[in-house]
């Protein structure tokens, strides 16, 4: 294999500077998170919406698989408040006639709880001390940071601005993974309005590098090795890549969500608040469309999110998209169904290729 090194690599124990991006929800299986480890990139769990039990049984599968790092990924945007009576019976009303369609239950309310006990996620944490963990949508206190990186931890966090970066940095993250307004998933802000934040990966890695002494992860619309070596020639040192791993044989994504990312030809996504009250890029489908004809209203996240649960996972069973959470970057049609073991490799190889181009054009 060529050479593929940054001081990443040696902050956080890999050999090259590719993370395969933590999704919740279904796509990080063991098998894909291990299968990325063992090639020499970071795997990572999407552990937001995972009780401290599950994250043990995974953490437990990594390890006795390959002992290479790998990482436990959380949400902490937990919004806790039940919202109002009269908010559940809005939000329930606009999905009701699509529940019908289905013949599932139709509910009265949306009670709590709506996610995992985030004390006990950090907990397991602690617990299983992981190499890497990284988080989405926010940040953690600075007791919680500090005993987290005493116990040898390393901590990224996902900014979708400088100003994010900044305040990231500030509380003690070990790295930052820039967002771009291309990826996949929900957005990560949690400073200032997200239509604000909707920066480019190209433009937003630059800017966040140039702003910020730890290392940079570029994140958003990187498929190839091409563009881990366009993010690295503007001083990232890895590149997170999140739907390039979904078409993977080892991901544990519904095979018409494979599908529909392999058909892609570059304009399906979209930005929506629909599937769970937060804004997530995905691919176009029944769902988006009438929520945005017909101007749904929302729960906060992440009440909103176990509304349509039922939705979204009959759709799943039903082999349909037409009501599922396809998340996707905006390159979807550069994705490739490899063995995930196998991809890093092509990867690694792309990216050298493709700074021998940019060496061959400078005369060197």
């Amino acid at each position: 294999m060529p050479t593929l090194h940054t001081p990443l690599c040696d902050l956080i124990g890999i050999e090259y500077p590719i993370i395969q991006a933590p999704m919740a929800g279904g796509p990080t299986t063991p098998d894909l998170v291990t299968a990325v480890s063992a090639a020499g990139a970071l795997g990572s769990f999407g552990h937001a919406y995972t009780a401290p039990d599950a994250m043990r049984a995974d953490a437990a599968a990594a390890r006795a698989r390959t002992p290479r790092p790998f990482n436990l990924n959380l949400f902490t945007a937990w919004v806790p408040a039940e919202p109002s009576a009269e908010e559940q019976r809005a939000a329930v009303a606009a999905i009701r006639p699509l529940l019908e369609e289905r013949g599932l239950p139709v509910p009265e309310r949306v009670p709590p709880p709506y996610a995992p006990d985030l004390p006990a996620q950090i907990e397991a944490i602690y617990d299983l001390r992981p190499a890497v963990c990284t988080i989405h949508l926010g940040e953690l206190s600075p007791a919680v940071l500090a005993r987290i990186r005493g116990l040898g931890i390393r901590l990224g966090s996902a900014a979708t601005s400088v100003r994010e970066a900044r305040h990231l940095e500030s509380l003690g993250a070990d790295f930052i993974i820039a967002q771009g307004g291309e990826a996949g998933g929900h957005r990560g802000t949690f400073l200032g309005p997200w239509e604000h934040a909707m920066t480019g990966t190209l433009a937003l890695v630059r800017q966040i590098v140039r702003a910020v002494r730890v290392p940079v992860v570029a994140a958003g619309g990187i498929m190839d090795g091409a563009g881990i070596a366009a993010v690295l020639a503007l001083g990232a040192q890895g590149a997170q890549l999140g739907t390039a791993f979904v078409v993977c044989p080892e991901s544990g994504a519904p095979a018409t969500h494979k599908k529909a990312i392999a058909e892609m030809d570059g304009d399906e996504t979209i930005v929506t608040r629909a599937f769970s009250g937060k804004p997530a890029r995905g691919i176009r489908n029944r769902f988006t469309e009438l929520a945005e004809r017909e101007a749904w209203p929302l729960l906060p996240f992440p009440a909103h999110a176990k509304l349509t649960a039922p939705l979204r996972q009959a759709s799943a069973r039903a082999g349909s998209l037409e009501c599922f959470s396809a998340w996707s970057g905006q390159a979807g049609a550069l994705a490739r169904p490899l063995p995930a073991g196998e991809l890093v490799r092509v990867l690694v190889d792309e990216t050298c290729e493709a700074i021998d181009r940019l060496r061959a054009a400078s005369g060197g």
